[in-house]
């Protein structure tokens, strides 16, 4: 059929050498070790057979893995929860640093959290689009990353290994031809405040030592967080009207429960058995019994809110302040499934990696002072709720049992409420609730 069709052949023989050619730069290329270029222009040697006598230029347009490498991406503000608008940004990388995929580049502190940042990709830091501290809303643009690059911070030592290659064009007498002019210095990119590490920092040579008697102060600005909290401690103090009743617990039974079970429950349940499961079960326990604890008043609507639903904020202090992470459903879980959700809070908690949602919510809310040694105290409300449990230190005391003095590990509780809504009734009779259920477990079996 070829033999039929000159036109036909001369015209395959043609593409045929084209793509000979084009296989020849890019073997010639590869193997040479430089990069590809995205266009290839190139003139056939003889025309193909067209009706055109105009010579034939073909074009190919291709895109290697070094083209997207290299590529800049603008990353921006991750959307917030809608009860959070804005957010102040702190820097843990400056301008020129090398970092990995998923690496944290900043974070940004809300009223309720952290938001961590990372880098999508491995890369360089081209250029912080936001300044240290300032504020940010959803899709803020942040940084500029460059895909795939390395920092320069690593060229001084490559350039060390290999001498520099001889330059093709002869320099000019004056110059020396042996080195290469060196580049003209950059002025550094300053690193944020948070980037800077405080062991690295030294003492000025020419800083005195401080004379005994000198007294000095530094001043620090309060973090978002911190302003939120303080805030919110305030519209509490405003708004309810604060009562606080006591009562104390004896520990003894719960101490022997634990001791008599925490290998068998450890091994089980592949958690460990503490006392805050106790304590967050008889809370749910006493607040189906005692619906005006759990409800809220709307001021807005001048209404009560009963809730049957238990959803108890446990609060948890961090070195940036104090959250409220939300136990939900309480009313339906045992004592292993709540030292699992507490568990699974506090590691979020300790690695700074608490959502808003984990947060939002609560209808009560448990303080547990007694970790750091706290005998007493008079806990605050955490608004909107209308309660809170202030848990202390356990200390032996005596006490009077069966007309004898003993020694028993006792316990001073403490409930906070809004006598708005709540009357002393339910108050102290919450209270013994939650007493009668650590002290006497059982009692949730039986259902009394």
């Amino acid at each position: 059929m070829l033999s039929r069709s000159p036109r036909v052949y001369r015209t395959l023989c043609c593409s045929l050498s084209a793509a000979r050619q084009l296989n020849d730069v890019l073997v010639r290329q590869s193997a040479s070790g430089h990069t590809i270029c995205s266009q290839i222009v190139y003139r056939k040697p003889q025309p193909c057979d067209f009706p055109s006598s105009a010579n034939i230029y073909q074009i190919r347009y291709f895109k290697t893995s070094a083209h997207h490498r290299d590529e800049v991406v603008t990353v921006k503000t991750p959307a917030f929860a809608e009860s959070v608008t804005e957010g102040d940004v702190r820097w843990e990388k400056a301008v020129g640093d090398s970092v990995s995929e998923d690496e944290v580049v900043c974070e940004i502190e809300t009223d309720k959290t952290s938001v961590q940042v990372p880098a999508p990709a491995a890369g360089v830091i081209e250029e912080l689009l936001v300044p240290d501290g300032g504020k940010v809303e959803g899709g803020t643009p942040l940084f500029k990353l460059r895909k795939g690059a390395v920092a320069a911070k690593a060229a001084p030592s490559q350039a060390t290994d290999a001498p520099p290659p001889a330059a093709e064009t002869s320099p000019p007498p004056a110059a020396p031809a042996a080195t290469p002019p060196a580049p003209p210095p950059q002025p550094a990119q300053p690193k944020p405040v948070s980037a800077v590490k405080p062991t690295a920092a030294a003492p000025a040579p020419t800083a005195a030592p401080a004379a005994p008697g000198v007294r000095g102060e530094s001043r620090v600005k309060m973090n978002r967080m911190r302003l939120r909290i303080a805030q919110r401690l305030k519209e509490a103090q405003n708004t309810c009207a604060m009562l606080t009743t006591f009562n104390e617990v004896d520990m003894s039974n719960i101490h022997e429960l634990r001791k008599l079970h925490k290998d068998a429950f450890l091994k089980k349940h592949e958690t460990k058995l503490g006392f805050m499961s106790a304590f967050v079960k008889a809370a749910a326990h006493a607040l189906i019994d005692q619906p005006a604890v759990n409800a809220v008043i709307d001021d807005t609507t001048k209404e009560i809110v009963y809730r049957d639903y238990v959803d108890i904020s446990v609060a948890v202090a961090t070195p940036k302040g104090l959250v409220v992470p939300v136990i939900r459903n309480v009313e339906t879980m045992n004592f292993a499934d709540i030292e699992k959700a507490i568990n699974a809070l506090g590691e979020k908690a300790r690695k700074n990696e608490l959502a808003v949602e984990d947060m939002d919510g609560g209808t009560f809310t448990i303080s547990n002072g007694g970790v750091f040694g706290s005998l007493f105290g008079t806990p605050i409300i955490n608004p909107p709720q209308s309660a809170i449990l202030g848990m202390h230190g356990i200390f032996d005391r005596p006490v009077a049992v069966n007309g004898k003095v003993e020694i028993r590990p006792m316990m001073y509780v403490a409930l906070t409420y809004d006598h708005r809504l709540i009357d002393g009734r339910e108050a102290v009779t919450f209270l013994r609730k939650i007493k009668a259920v650590v002290e006497d477990p059982r009692v949730l079996l039986l259902g009394m």
